[in-house]
């Protein structure tokens, strides 16, 4: 659970006769310096319709002008929330609550990690495996790398110490290139064993997926993200997803459509703001 979530206040759990059919939740984060909390919530298919959703988002706005009024020094405050593009009754859930949309996200889907393409490291970096004692590094060069992103979220070292206890956790798929004692790009690599099981597939996905600022427009953008794609292909995965910001001022979409990516869904970032 995110640090910013209490679950025994900021998670509302719905049940009908004893029979949960609904679930939503208020988190708080920081980002661009900015107080954000994220509101979000799951309606059971078989009982929409009915105003639960409503309600539910009713409460989390509750509940996240609960928590502003009692953090001190919390002057700018927003509310967001996002919903996918074929999701018509929450997109206009949040406009009827008067939430605007302001930006959007793709998620990503290559149906088959074979054929990835050559694409050698820029010269003088190379790729290292995972050792216990890169963890913090490798923490440092992402939070460092993803300050230049739209809405960058604020990280403590309880992000990695989450990161690091996961089961899931297998850093020999991570990629991680150095130039010398630097890192320069590192990408995420995780196999969500459940959720594959669920869905019938056998995806991985990958996440952060970050170069600092000294190292770009060099290639190693496109480097790393192949080279994740073969490690997914030699632990037997057959396909691959990431999520990217449509709007990525470094060229990102344009560089996953060039490696065999497309479009799978498209997703809405929400925006207002809590009432004086």
């Amino acid at each position: 659970m995110s640090v910013g979530v209490d679950p025994a206040v900021d998670v509302v759990l719905t049940e009908i006769d004893g029979r949960p059919v609904a679930v939503s939740g208020v988190e708080r984060t920081v980002r661009d310096g900015i107080v954000v909390y994220d509101v979000w919530g799951n309606v059971h298919p078989g009982i929409r319709r009915r105003g639960i959703g409503r309600a539910l988002l009713r409460e989390n706005v509750r509940r996240a002008a609960a928590r502003a009024a009692g953090e001190s020094g919390e002057e700018a405050v927003e509310i967001r929330s996002h919903a996918q593009e074929n999701e018509a009754g929450n997109r206009a859930l949040l406009d009827a609550h008067g939430l605007e949309p302001i930006r959007w996200f793709f998620l990503m889907r290559r149906p088959t990690v074979d054929d990835v393409p050559d694409t050698p490291l820029p010269d003088g970096l190379e790729f290292r495996p995972v050792t216990h004692d890169q963890h913090r590094a490798i923490f440092d060069a992402e939070v460092e790398a993803f300050r230049d992103h739209w809405s960058s979220r604020d990280k403590t070292d309880e992000d990695l110490e989450r990161t690091l206890k996961r089961e899931e956790l297998d850093t020999d798929l991570w990629v991680v290139a150095w130039d010398g004692n630097e890192i320069a790009g590192v990408v995420q690599t995780w196999v969500w064993a459940e959720e594959n099981a669920t869905l019938g597939v056998e995806r991985g996905w990958l996440e952060h997926i970050s170069v600092r600022r000294p190292w770009r427009r060099k290639g190693l953008g496109r480097a790393i993200t192949a080279e994740a794609l073969r490690r997914l292909a030699a632990a037997g995965l057959s396909e691959a997803c990431l999520g990217v910001d449509a709007e990525n001022p470094t060229g990102a979409l344009g560089l996953y459509e060039g490696l065999g990516f497309g479009v799978h869904q498209r997703w809405i970032t929400y925006r207002g703001f809590l009432p004086d």
